[in-house]
């Protein structure tokens, strides 16, 4: 049995460089699970059909859920009212489905099809993007596709991160996302581009030229979120983009703290035997805070370390990664001790990792005395408080018209 999509009345009004129908194909396409088909006759007897809505632009999640969930009609309320927007039908069924989308709630459904709101969907915990947030079906306008184009992006960014690429980064990534789209620039391409970067740093460190290292180095980490922001927006991440991206992410910040112990060996020659231990205490704690967090992923959660509790959440934003320990390297060199920026990158990377350490025993313990470990971002109001401050920081609950 063959699993076709069909795209009704497609909008021609694009969203990031696509319509809403291309961006259905293309999410589908990533995981090949359906084919387009333009004319329902063509189906055959034993075959079913995702039928979807082109005015309309949709969640990706929704989409994955409804190619994964036979005899289903999703219906979007607006207004009071409940309106079909898609569909997952066997081809018997198809056209009568087909009529029935855009028409309020009060027809009856079909036989053996069940009816569902984006209420009832159990899909707002997005494990790739470590947030909670409700799925969303928007009308798609000309008049609303500024409005759509920053849904979408902010939909697409992580919930649980840095500080640096939480606050600081959206706005200008944002910018740069829609001139990369403007321009046929292609996510690998940008990823490219930082990986050069990447190397440029790291010379740049090496011969003690801080400065302009650490211009190259904060430029690569903003168009390491732009890659990403452009990939999800455009549906255009590839296998090689996502391995390379992440491999690059994971190597390259202990060789940047090496390399600047290097460039120390010219510019501040009396920093003798500490600098050898400092680098070995980044070393053995970056190493370890990674082994940490896949251990947890491995054995305890799916969910991942930073998603567990609160606490976790909140740690995220500090915890010694690359972009946190790039402020305490500029704040080094703008002082003009580029050696205290290094020293205080030591003692964060280690002090981080023993609490990560810690974090994983008592998730070990919990799991041991109380079951499986749950995310908060599962029920984020129940766990954290409705307006607490962890859900305002973490989780999207805005209402989508």
């Amino acid at each position: 049995m063959a699993l076709y999509t069909y795209i009704h009345g497609e909008c021609p009004v694009r969203i990031w460089g696509i319509s809403s129908g291309q961006r259905i194909e293309r999410v589908l396409k990533t995981s090949r699970k359906s084919a387009v088909i333009h004319d329902l006759s063509d189906l055959k007897s034993n075959d079913s059909v995702l039928i979807f809505d082109g005015g309309y632009l949709f969640d990706d999640r929704l989409i994955h859920y409804l190619a994964a969930t036979p005899d289903l009609i999703l219906q979007r309320e607006a207004d009071g009212k409940r309106i079909a927007v898609a569909a997952h039908v066997s081809a018997g069924l198809a056209r009568r489905a087909l009529e029935m989308i855009g028409k309020i709630s009060g027809v009856e459904s079909l036989s053996g099809v069940k009816t569902q709101t984006l209420a009832t969907l159990p899909i707002s915990f997005q494990k790739n993007l470590l947030k909670s947030a409700s799925p969303f079906v928007l009308p798609v306008s000309a008049g609303k596709a500024g409005d759509l184009e920053r849904r979408l992006y902010d939909w697409s960014y992580k919930g649980v991160t840095d500080l640096i690429t939480k606050w600081l980064w959206p706005v200008p990534a944002m910018w740069a996302v829609r001139q990369c789209v403007r321009f046929g620039i292609s996510p690998n391409q940008v990823t490219l581009f930082g990986s050069a970067l990447v190397i440029l740093a790291g010379v740049l460190f090496a011969y003690g030229q801080y400065g302009w290292g650490l211009l190259a180095a904060w430029l690569m980490t903003f168009l390491d979120t732009v890659d990403g922001k452009l990939a999800r927006v455009t549906v255009t991440s590839s296998r090689f983009g996502h391995y390379f991206d992440h491999l690059i992410d994971l190597v390259h910040p202990p060789i940047w703290y090496v390399l600047w112990g290097v460039g120390l060996t010219t510019t501040h020659p009396d920093s003798g035997g500490w600098l050898s231990l400092a680098l070995w205490y980044i070393i053995i704690g970056y190493v370890a805070g990674r082994l940490t967090e896949g251990l947890f992923t491995w054995r305890l959660g799916e969910f991942g370390i930073f998603c567990w509790r609160p606490v976790d959440s909140y740690f995220r934003l500090i915890t010694g990664r690359r972009n946190p320990n790039l402020i305490l390297l500029t704040a080094g060199a703008l002082w003009g001790r580029p050696d205290l920026g290094l020293a205080a990158v030591a003692f964060w990377t280690a002090w981080t990792s023993l609490f990560l350490l810690g974090r994983l025993g008592m998730a070990a313990y919990t799991r041991l005395t109380r079951g499986p470990l749950q995310s908060w971002f599962v029920d984020p109001d129940e766990t954290a408080g409705k307006r607490s401050l962890a859900v305002r920081i973490f989780t999207k609950h805005e209402c989508l018209p």
